[in-house]
């Protein structure tokens, strides 16, 4: 079948797609930006078209011969704009042009509903279901509530809090009861109804086996992980407190822990349905999803992760306006250094952030991390995907992958810190010379006197880093 795939650089997408070419299906996959699309095996059943949901004009390239379509498109972590409106916008968008081809279904992978007082993002959901479901053609929504997988934002968030904090000090709103869900089952789900006419113009509650509080899903993963952990909830934490916890503690962003809290006041539990026996699935328990989760980590596995989303509005114009570092106007540190093994180097490069660290004044990378956080940036605490492998639209601590080609041995990075300008930092391999180069173009005087402010940290910093990658 020919399927049309939104949303397909994002958590869910990125694990869809490779299913969908397994079962023999031409995807067409729609992305804002090529530069960022980098699906594991390009092959001929994959069609690229750059589409933007919001761009009425970039809806032409939609082509007429579609047989299913999912809408994948969600903006709860997004800083440029009200994810509400803009979530309504693309599903209007989407459903009209959709109409226009000859698609027989579309796919929506929604939240689960159980109250008429519904947080912003559940009812977010909700709008854009109805807003799907006036349209002539037959829609299948999936209702989830907490997915967990490597990479995914729940258990990212449910790992940080129980690996750094041994006792924590919690909201209330840890008594909730939610029915989580593996994403190998999600993906199950999404497959199974693919043409299925019992399941046109329905909805589905989707969820694992177990019906748990957000605090025995916190301490359940300790007992996976074999540590002990003391929780103890007070009735003080405002939603706003909350949020802030998140945000400090986790790698969230404070607009998705925003968003989250306000989530998680209300219940997320499946009502009733035969989808599961229909389509043959074996649910996967809690525990197991976590078990699965780590099996991917521990073999540098892990498929897609919802820190790579592109949510800052330093991004939302796309990457490809980024590929292309300036000259005028910018100041420059660039710094060249001898090899001893080009292919040793270039492995320390490709592995550099995250855990690694920046192999030189890793204590300043941190504070400079946590003065970033302190003003609503994303500081140092998003790591890597992946130990080993970068990839164009990958988040690296505070910066972004523009790009990583391995073959002609470069790597552009693209700050995303908050700065009073705009930040470049570029390693290249020419004639067994690394040459390091990072680029700021300031923003008017604040941006010069930052420049100047930090300029002996570079100094100390930049030259410790080009010589660590250089030795061997």
């Amino acid at each position: 079948m020919r399927i049309l795939l939104t949303g397909v650089t994002g958590y869910i997408g990125k694990r869809l797609l490779p299913v969908l070419l397994e079962q023999g299906h031409d995807v067409i996959c729609c992305v804002r930006d090529k530069d960022r699309f980098y699906p594991s095996a390009i092959s001929d059943h994959v069609q690229v078209i750059e589409v933007d949901f919001l761009d009425k004009e970039s809806l032409k390239n939609i082509p007429l011969g579609i047989d299913i379509a999912y809408f994948l498109i969600h903006s709860m972590a997004t800083q440029s704009g009200d994810f509400q409106q803009m979530e309504a916008e693309c599903a209007n968008n989407f459903r009209n042009i959709i109409e226009k081809t000859n698609t027989q279904q579309i796919i929506y992978l929604s939240g689960i509903i159980n109250s008429d007082r519904l947080s912003k993002h559940l009812d977010s959901r909700r709008n854009v279901e109805s807003i799907l479901a006036d349209g002539r053609i037959p829609i299948t929504t999936l209702r989830a509530g907490i997915i967990v997988g490597s990479g995914s934002a729940s258990f990212e968030i449910i790992r940080d809090l129980v690996e750094k904090l041994p006792i924590m000090i919690t909201p209330k709103w840890l008594q909730t009861k939610c029915q989580p869900i593996a994403i190998r089952n999600v993906i199950e789900f999404m497959i199974g109804v693919i043409a299925n006419p019992h399941t046109f113009n329905k909805s589905y509650d989707i969820g694992g086996p177990d019906i748990l509080s957000y605090k025995e899903m916190l301490l359940q993963y300790a007992a996976e992980r074999k540590l002990r952990r003391k929780i103890y909830i007070i009735p003080l934490m405002t939603p706003r407190l909350s949020s802030y916890w998140l945000y400090f503690v986790t790698s969230t962003s404070y607009n998705l822990a925003k968003n989250l809290v306000d989530s998680m006041k209300v219940e997320v539990i499946c009502k009733p349905n035969n989808l599961v026996d229909e389509l043959g699935i074996k649910l996967i328990n809690y525990r197991g999803s976590i078990q699965l989760a780590f099996q991917k980590i521990e073999s540098d596995n892990v498929v897609s992760s919802w820190k790579d989303a592109q949510t800052s509005k330093i991004l939302s114009g796309g990457l490809t306006r980024l590929l292309e570092v300036p000259s005028y106007g910018c100041f420059k540190d660039i710094r060249k250094a001898s090899l001893q093994n080009s292919d040793a180097s270039l492995t320390k490069i490709w592995s550099i952030g995250g855990n690694s660290g920046w192999y030189y004044g890793n204590w300043l990378w941190k504070i400079r991390g946590f003065m970033d956080q302190l003003v609503g940036g994303v500081g140092m605490r998003r790591g890597r995907k992946n130990k080993s492998d970068l990839a164009a639209g990958d988040a690296l601590d505070f910066w972004r992958v523009l790009i990583a080609d391995r073959k002609a041995k470069r790597l552009l990075l693209y700050a995303e810190m908050k700065l009073p300008g705009e930040a470049w930092l570029e390693f290249k391999i020419e004639d067994n010379v690394l040459i390091q180069t990072a680029t700021f173009r300031p923003l008017g005087i604040a941006g010069r006197l930052y420049w100047y402010a930090v300029w002996p940290f570079h100094g100390f910093i930049f030259r410790g880093m080009i010589n660590r990658i250089a030795t061997t």
